[in-house]
């Protein structure tokens, strides 16, 4: 049992700057509202209208990090707080950097030997008769650096007109836009708790929306999408997508927690999972996924806050620890 005494004072890091505000706004009110629901003295800070002095003169003991996206998810917030020597959930500087680009995640994987969808990288001038015929006519396309399924589209034909409006929806986003291999299958989450050899993977969840379009609507906003939670699978399928999830999670230095996102290329030769990209901060709303899966493992939405906060740390004290 954690006793709420001990975490002093907490901040909740929600909202800031980033595209996903309104997410973040709606997660970190959750998170607010369950650690007061369990005695913790806690407290609402808004990096968009409130200042690092203001983090400073508030004199936190710890922080709960509810922020998505950049300045709140990209090592930003969190080389502040090693600064400012406020302990913060999830994971470190250098960590919450890799994991926000996806371009970076997925070079390291691939050095890792972990299976992840083919990729080329796409400015304004990139040959997009070349992509096509490298990748296939199956493609995604997304900023390297946002998340919630902000700025992507599926490309399913020939037509490079196609490949390129989606390509500049992208770039609104970011200057890096990735043009990934579409794999068509079953669409899986694995939410992991803790750091290195502790890191333990929650329930899977088989997330199935409208179309196969899994879209910032049906994420946040719609009743129709089906999140299958355990997932209907091969217990041994299921068991290979959880160590690979952890092995993806431990690959980028990750830690307290996160949520791996794998599709599952279904082949009568046998089933194949594919990494697409790991959150550091996932989301805490009503439709969040690691709260539903942590339901499903037994753990209630304000024990899961309870045990993140316990996380909490610095990187430069895990530096020192054996």
């Amino acid at each position: 049992m954690i006793d709420p005494r001990s975490f002093g004072k907490v901040g909740v890091l929600f909202g800031g700057k980033s595209s996903e505000r309104e997410v973040s706004l709606m997660s970190g009110g959750g998170v607010l509202q369950a650690l007061r629901s369990r005695g913790v003295d806690a407290h609402a800070f808004d990096p968009a209208t409130q200042s690092l002095a203001d983090l400073a003169a508030a004199r936190f003991d710890r922080v709960f990090i509810a922020l998505h996206g950049r300045y709140g998810e990209d090592g930003t917030i969190q080389g502040a707080l090693e600064l400012l020597g406020i302990p913060y959930t999830g994971s470190g500087v250098q960590a919450s950097s890799v994991a926000i680009d996806k371009r970076m995640t997925k070079q390291i994987w691939v050095a890792e030997g972990l299976p992840t969808p083919a990729w080329r990288t796409a400015r304004a001038d990139t040959d997009f008769k070349r992509v096509v015929a490298e990748l296939g006519d199956a493609l995604i396309v997304k900023p390297s650096r946002e998340g919630s399924t902000i700025g992507i589209t599926k490309v399913t034909s020939h037509d490079h007109d196609e490949l390129r409006l989606a390509f500049e929806e992208a770039a609104q986003y970011d200057a890096d836009v990735l043009i990934e291999e579409l794999v068509v299958g079953r669409e899986l989450t694995c939410a992991l708790l803790g750091e290195g050899k502790a890191t333990r993977a929650l329930p899977l969840i088989e997330i199935r929306a409208p179309g196969a379009n899994y879209d910032f609507h049906h994420k946040y906003y719609s009743d129709d999408t089906q999140y299958l939670c355990p997932a209907p699978i091969d217990a041994r399928l299921a068991a290979d997508v959880q160590a690979l999830a952890v092995r993806a999670y431990n690959a980028l230095g990750a830690r307290g927690w996160g949520r791996v996102d794998v599709m599952v290329d279904v082949h009568p030769r046998g089933d194949k999972p594919y990494l697409l990209e790991l959150n550091t901060s996932p989301g805490m709303t009503g439709h969040s996924l690691v709260p539903m899966s942590a339901r499903a493992a037994g753990l209630s939405y304000e024990d899961l806050v309870l045990e993140v906060l316990a996380s909490a740390r610095l990187d430069w004290q895990g530096a020192s620890q054996p």
